[in-house]
């Protein structure tokens, strides 16, 4: 499993706690210089392309192609659906931290 992504995050996070906190942008920055909406953008696109090739190799198969077995077809087919469910239970933790943060008094 490729925890770029969440250590990108958690950095990003942390960068935004010393903002809030009241501490200097530098150290904010110094703390993660990455930017959440290309992690965000990079996840999705990685998604997308694991659901496109599983996709073609599904094709394959159907097509006849001698290279490509089930038991790939299978794997590569669950390895997407596995992706794009965590990509939708990551969007729903963001919403509902959304939600929360817009609900809070100031």
């Amino acid at each position: 499993m490729d925890t770029r992504g969440i250590d990108q995050m958690l950095s990003e996070l942390r960068a935004t706690s010393q903002v809030a906190s009241g501490k200097s942008a530098q150290a904010a920055t110094s703390a993660g210089a990455t930017d959440f909406g290309q992690v965000l953008q990079s996840a999705i696109a990685d998604v997308s392309s694991a659901q496109m090739q599983a996709q073609e190799m599904a094709k394959g198969f159907s097509a006849g192609d001698p290279n490509v077995n089930l038991q790939d077809v299978m794997v590569n087919l669950q390895k997407a659906n596995l992706s794009f469910q965590q990509m939708v239970q990551v969007r729903n933790k963001l919403v509902t931290a959304y939600q929360d943060i817009m609900n809070m008094s100031v």
